[in-house]
């Protein structure tokens, strides 16, 4: 049976990492990919792709949202919410109830609810600032939507290997850094079984950077 992806930010490194798999490994292929980007120029060298079909629209507007979201089954959204008014947020959920379209794993930052600690928990929230206010609201947003969620809290990125561990909502951040290819691995989980982490906010890092007080490249 055929599964239907929409991945929104479809440029950016973390959602190229996932594309690259969905349509490399085998146990992905039934799986349909539509990808949702400012500028499809950029995505070129997948045009010809028969399992993927490639949507040039704005995540600001509405309207380009939910022609997008049109008969999928799962939406990643591989960009932080930090507009003031949480509109791209709040225009995938309702771009989602219009369409019947259930499942979404929604991108976000460390330190939303306070949750890491020490010296790098305050350093990150100096960082981020006022960024954390409009995260922490676009996990809000999709508490209460109805949806089947997931909020990914990123911490900082590299390029390293896949190593992780996942901390829930109620959990301390465990580390500092993870990598890019660790963030997809646990979205191609979820594509893979849609109830893995479902009404769920984790934190997802290497666990060996647990020690830092800054990032790790």
């Amino acid at each position: 049976m055929t599964k239907k992806v929409l991945i929104i930010a479809a440029n950016g490194r973390i959602s190229r990492l996932i594309e690259q798999r969905l349509l490399s490994e085998s146990k992905f292929d039934d799986v349909e990919l539509t990808l949702f980007l400012r500028d499809k120029s950029n995505l070129n060298s997948l045009k010809d792709n028969s399992r993927v079909t490639v949507i040039e629209g704005s995540l600001d507007k509405l309207d380009d949202v939910k022609n997008a979201v049109a008969n999928q089954d799962l939406v990643f959204v591989g960009v932080v919410d930090h507009t003031e008014d949480n509109k791209q947020t709040k225009n995938v959920v309702e771009a989602m109830q219009q369409n019947q379209v259930g499942r979404v794993i929604y991108t976000n930052v460390l330190g939303i609810y306070d949750e890491v600690p020490g010296e790098f928990g305050r350093w990150n929230k100096a960082q981020i600032g006022r960024g954390l206010s409009s995260a922490l609201r676009s996990d809000e947003i999709l508490k209460t939507s109805g949806l089947d969620y997931t909020t990914l809290r990123l911490p900082w990125l590299n390029d390293r290997e896949i190593n992780y561990e996942i901390t829930h909502a109620d959990e301390t951040y465990l580390g500092v850094s993870g990598s890019r290819k660790s963030i997809a691995d646990v979205v191609l989980k979820i594509i893979d079984n849609p109830e893995f982490l479902n009404h769920d906010s984790v934190g997802i890092a290497d666990a060996n950077t647990q020690a830092e007080v800054r990032p790790v490249y």
